[in-house]
């Protein structure tokens, strides 16, 4: 029997096959389905960040309580998203080269 392929019944299958950690979740931060907490010290800081909320669609639970510190870590992360680095592609050895000196890469810059 082979070990790449499980041939039976696929209930009676070991436990840690089935389980694993889902990196790819459904799930986000910020929806209905898991709303962010915010706590925050003022009414007014409150309404603030409820408009702000409201125009980039999260779902968050705001708490207002003068004695704990503020906390908005959530919310900071869900608005300041890190981009995507993207490079540019370097040449391959026959194209022009980017120096615009008309040579080939391998014969100019490579």
């Amino acid at each position: 029997m082979s070990k790449m392929f499980f041939k039976g019944r696929i209930e009676t299958r070991q436990n840690h096959v089935m389980s694993g950690y889902n990196v790819n979740r459904d799930v986000k931060a910020g929806t209905e389905g898991s709303p962010i907490s915010v706590t925050v010290a003022s009414a007014e800081r409150r309404a603030e960040l409820e408009e702000i909320v409201q125009q980039h669609s999260i779902v968050a639970n705001i708490v207002v309580d003068a004695e704990q510190p503020e906390n908005t870590v959530e919310l900071d992360t869900l608005l300041n998203k890190p981009k995507t680095t993207v490079f540019e592609k370097t040449p391959n050895r026959n194209d022009p080269c980017s120096c615009g000196s008309g040579k080939k890469y391998k014969k100019c810059c490579a």
